[in-house]
């Protein structure tokens, strides 16, 4: 009796030891499958995000492969491809490079409009962030305060009354419909040609940092804002075209693992302009580096653990 007890237990033993080998290899190959590769173009802001999006699926169970630094039009191609599987990319971008279609200024139509095109394209937009990356007319927060412009209201009221103040610009901002143009006719004021001064652009920042000029172009996450004390005026009118941050992700992929639409969901919700342009003054002006930053803002905001 005792050994027929003995051979028994060493039977379920052996059952519950095969059964553990099985549970942990199919754990092993659930996790090998599940591979993704996530796109970014070339500048610092798309740097973080992209690292951001790698170390957040890396750290639940996707084996993640990074393609970095390409061109807008390199990275779009890449995922309509499908070389590429997800990647961050700006809803008035994909309207008017991609799509050829009209700049919209309303952040929620904008998404609406670009979920709608490229579902035809084979691409899934998933949840749009609040970080806006658009054009924005900055001043040096100094000047701003004693004139007592906050926004471009303020500022179209201010040069109304006969004051006058120069625009730093490139010559197709100077010139485009949505441009200086459009913002003048939008809010209903005029700079005068003989007071904008054209500029490459990447120089109005430190051009309206030294006194150069008194109000400039610039895009609003840039981390120069930042670190010159700039502020960007409020374009009250909503005249600037939205660039709202969202994942996009080839439809295949989502198909694939479609958990990956709620698994995101937090990082579109949590990353606004604010956020984003103190990362990229982390990376640009501190000299962090990209890795460092995103995994910080990750464990600040619960997403991971340390």
């Amino acid at each position: 009796m005792k050994k027929i007890l003995s051979f028994t237990v060493l039977i379920a033993l052996m059952v519950s030891l095969l059964s553990a080998c099985s549970s942990e290899d199919d754990t092993s190959a659930s996790a090998s499958d599940k591979k993704v590769v996530v796109g970014a173009k070339n500048f610092t802001e798309q740097f973080v995000l992209s690292k951001i999006l790698a170390i957040y699926l890396k750290e639940n169970g996707f084996e993640v492969e990074e393609k970095n630094n390409m061109a807008s039009q390199v990275v779009r191609q890449a995922l309509e491809n499908k070389q590429v599987d997800l990647y961050w990319e700006y809803t008035g971008t994909s309207l008017v490079n991609y799509n050829k279609l009209d700049p919209l200024s309303d952040s929620v139509e904008a998404y609406e409009k670009v979920k709608e095109v490229d579902k035809e394209n084979g691409l899934v937009w998933l949840d749009q962030s609040p970080l806006n990356n658009t054009y924005t007319l900055m001043m040096r927060e100094e000047k701003a305060k004693e004139l007592g412009i906050e926004s471009i209201s303020d500022l179209a009221a201010y040069l109304n009354d006969g004051n006058k103040l120069s625009l730093g610009a490139d010559a197709e901002f100077a010139t485009r419909p949505d441009g200086i143009k459009g913002v003048e006719k939008a809010y209903g004021f005029k700079f005068g040609s003989s007071n904008i001064k054209k500029m490459d652009v990447g120089l109005f920042y430190q051009a309206l940092r030294d006194g150069q000029v008194d109000v400039a172009t610039g895009f609003s996450t840039d981390s120069r804002i930042k670190a010159f004390n700039l502020v960007n005026l409020v374009d009250d009118k909503n005249f600037f075209p939205a660039y709202n941050a969202g994942i996009t992700i080839h439809e295949k992929t989502l198909e694939k693992y479609p958990e990956l639409e709620e698994l995101l969901k937090p990082l579109a919700e949590k990353i606004n302009t604010e956020t984003m342009t103190d990362l990229n003054y982390q990376v640009d002006i501190e000299e962090k580096s990209e890795t460092e930053v995103a995994r910080t803002w990750l464990t600040e905001n619960g997403l991971i653990e340390e």
